[in-house]
């Protein structure tokens, strides 16, 4: 074979090479499209983002009504529970549904990944308006704080962690959020308008767990509070 059909032979290959290194190249900026357009929509369905190691849930609420209603979706049913047991009208259900959930805390031992979660959510809320405690329980996950409101927190945040341990850890302390709301209904209410002056968006881990915490110091942020501590 001459020299002339060689180099033929290797300038076509070399062209086949650069066609198919220009195929992938498209092929993965297409992929790469639509993995971060459904990342987009899990997270704007509510499923949950990673930030600082604990992975957040983003359900928004009203500024003029942050109240969760109804039965909560997931437990409810099963353990015969609705947020609206919990208000300022009827403090005996109000207490029966707060100590309901507090038994769980007593009951359910945690080990091991779930322990590791569970600090992880806990350490992540606190019930200030009731207690100076930096969060409902310590690093290693002992109770930090023994007022009734704490007790029902840590108890749905066990009881959640072994029946529904695929509930992202910002789903979790959401619920914990969405009860901490009824718990201290005014102040949260409070809460959530400085947040929305501030232009941060109104969710129930933005507005009960520790991430904006003290917010409303400086408002008129005070009224009642549901069950004792």
């Amino acid at each position: 074979m001459d020299k002339e059909k060689i180099i033929t032979y290797l300038l076509a290959g070399l062209a086949i090479i650069i066609v198919f290194n220009q195929f992938q190249i498209i092929s993965l900026d297409k992929n790469s499209n639509n993995i971060a357009s459904a990342s987009l929509n899990t997270v704007n369905a509510g499923t949950g983002l990673t930030t600082g190691g604990l992975t957040t849930g983003i359900q928004s609420v009203s500024a003029l009504d942050i109240l969760p209603k109804g039965i909560p979706d997931i437990y409810g049913k099963e353990l015969g529970i609705s947020y609206d047991d919990v208000n300022v009208r009827d403090p005996a259900k109000a207490d029966s549904t707060i100590n309901k959930l507090a038994l769980f805390d007593e009951k359910i031992t945690l080990e091991g990944e779930k322990l590791q979660r569970y600090i992880l959510i806990t350490n992540s809320i606190s019930c200030e308006y009731c207690c100076g405690a930096a969060s409902i329980t310590f690093p290693d996950g002992q109770p930090a704080c023994g007022c009734a409101h704490s007790y029902a927190m840590r108890g749905l945040a066990k009881y959640l962690l072994i029946e529904h341990p695929e509930m992202s850890d910002g789903l979790i302390l959401e619920e914990l959020g969405k009860w901490k709301t009824l718990f201290f209904p005014d102040v949260m209410n409070a809460k959530a308008s400085v947040l929305k002056d501030q232009d941060i968006e109104l969710n129930y881990i933005n507005i009960a767990s520790n991430k904006y915490r003290g917010a409303e110091k400086g408002s008129s942020a005070q009224g009642s509070m549901v069950g004792g501590c």
